[in-house]
């Protein structure tokens, strides 16, 4: 049996798969291993320690009430729709586009899938950077969403090919 080749980047959507995995596998294990605020120190330079994070990254907007879960839902779903339109009409092989958009996917989903099971995203990652300082927490899924948006950065200052310029 011959079965259609997708010609768009919709097949680059097994990366957002094992992000979303990876994601959530993680944000359990860590659920399990640490009681909230609690901390282990890896490294000088990096802690696990649980936060819950009812906001968006880095805690913006993390308000009393929860009006902003709502919002995020929204706002994540509505943005999520957007990038797999954008990912079912770029080439397959153009992965310079696919690849950053495939990372922030799977980053979104992955915090969707917490906001709309437990109502805020679990953070476990913490780097220090001075003694009174740290990084505000992060997690898996939010480093998808920051590497696939600095692909993209990086790659809008790329010379567009010949062959596919007008």
């Amino acid at each position: 049996m011959n079965w259609p080749v997708s010609r768009n980047a919709l097949t680059w959507l097994w990366i957002s798969l094992l992000i979303i995995v990876l994601d959530q596998w993680s944000k359990v294990y860590f659920s399990n291993l640490l009681a909230l605020y609690e901390s282990i120190e890896v490294f000088p330079w990096l802690n696990w320690t649980l936060l819950h994070n009812y906001g968006a990254a880095f805690s913006f907007l993390d308000m009393p009430g929860g009006a902003q879960r709502w919002f995020f839902l929204v706002l994540t779903t509505v943005i999520s729709i957007g990038l797999l339109i954008w990912l079912a009409r770029t080439p397959r092989a153009d992965r310079a586009t696919a690849i950053p958009l495939v990372l922030i996917l799977g980053g979104a989903i992955g915090n969707l899938i917490d906001r709309i099971r437990l109502g805020y995203v679990v953070d476990f990652i913490d780097v220090p950077i001075t003694d009174s300082w740290h990084w505000p927490a992060f997690n898996v899924a939010d480093s998808a969403i920051c590497v696939g948006a600095v692909l993209m950065i990086l790659l809008s200052f790329k010379k567009p090919d010949e062959s596919t310029a007008d």
